[in-house]
């Protein structure tokens, strides 16, 4: 499905290409906060560019391609925080708190991710 967002709202072809993609410790993902990061991955892998190591990512996927705030945003940023991270991409509508201790970078939808994180789309 995000493939196919992808294709369809970004102007991001996967067509032709073999994709995997590998989940560390074999761990199935049910979560949808995990679809954008799953997007910044198989993205990174095809334009051949980085996320900054220190950075976060999290959000549902739409059909759209909007961005959808997930729960429990407050809980992952501090465990972003304990485990080093020092800044994070999320949707735009998040419930961050007043002062999540991040860098924060707030995004509407997948094409203005792709445009502003890979410079593509």
């Amino acid at each position: 499905m995000i493939l196919a967002v992808l294709e369809a709202r970004c102007g991001i072809p996967f067509a032709g290409l073999d994709v995997y993609l590998n989940v560390a410790g074999g761990m199935k993902i049910s979560d949808p906060a995990a679809d954008l990061a799953v997007a910044a991955a198989l993205l990174s892998a095809r334009e051949d560019a980085s996320i900054p190591k220190d950075t976060v990512v999290f959000g549902e996927i739409s059909l759209s391609g909007a961005l959808r705030p997930v729960g429990q945003t407050e809980n992952r940023l501090k465990e972003a925080q304990k485990l080093g991270f020092t800044s994070v991409i999320a949707p735009a509508r998040s419930k961050m708190g007043s002062d999540p201790g991040l860098s924060v970078q707030k995004m509407t939808d997948l094409a203005g991710f792709v445009g502003e994180i890979f410079g593509a789309g």
